[in-house]
């Protein structure tokens, strides 16, 4: 097992991401979410684009999980391929100091005339970890076939064919993955309470992503808001 997957083994790690129309997109903004949840004990972060990689390296010492994905997402967002899509994307990303590579790794249809395989040899191939960001058992499955590294749910619930009504973060699919595979299993997704962090270890997570819950003030507002009397 290598160091960085030592240093996030059974810890937090934390999503710190904001588009560019949010206010909290400024740079000064982001990184100093950076230093907070740093500062709060995460022992890893999950940051976009080759500007948050190059500072969340710069900032901290922890592993840093690099994506890329479009300055607006399209209104049929589970239909498309968005995450790190493409090698060139994954090249920006492991050049700005990404030490993890997430990527879509669900069965939707690439763009690009490339393929999972390639994909994740490209970042293997620059001594970097590839991370599959999943949305069934089945591409969880394919995924260690093919050489990931680390299993995310983080798209569970977010592609046309596993589309759910539920609020909890998917336990179902690290426990069967976890007891399917020997790739680490990442809970990703709709964890907003501590003792939903609690069920994800015992579920068999290796680790656990939260975003939402910590980072985007307005999604956390509006949990709030909702809960007000209606007249």
């Amino acid at each position: 097992m290598s160091q960085v997957l030592e240093k996030i083994k059974n810890k937090i790690i934390i999503s710190v991401q904001a588009m560019p129309n949010e206010p909290l997109y400024d740079e000064v903004c982001i990184n100093a979410l950076i230093k907070s949840v740093i500062n709060g004990g995460a022992a890893g972060l999950r940051v976009a684009g080759p500007r948050d990689v190059k500072n969340a390296k710069r900032l901290t010492d922890v592993p840093v999980i690099g994506i890329t994905k479009p300055s607006k997402i399209p209104a049929n967002y589970k239909e498309l391929v968005y995450i790190t899509p493409t090698i060139e994307d994954a090249k920006s990303i492991i050049e700005a100091g990404a030490d993890i590579v997430a990527f879509d790794a669900t069965a939707r249809k690439r763009a690009a005339n490339e393929n999972l395989s390639q994909l994740i040899d490209f970042i293997h191939s620059k001594g970097r970890l590839a991370m599959a960001d999943i949305s069934t058992f089945e591409e969880g499955v394919m995924n260690s076939l093919l050489g990931a590294d680390i299993i995310s749910t983080t798209l569970s619930g977010y592609t046309t064919y596993s589309e759910t009504n539920s609020t909890e973060p998917d336990f179902k699919l690290v426990k069967k993955l976890a007891k399917t595979i020997n790739t680490p299993i990442i809970l990703e997704g709709r964890i907003w309470e501590p003792i939903e962090v609690e069920k994800a270890f015992k579920s068999g997570a290796f680790s656990v992503v939260i975003g939402s819950a910590v980072t985007r003030p307005q999604l956390i507002t509006k949990r709030f808001v909702k809960a007000l009397p209606q007249k």
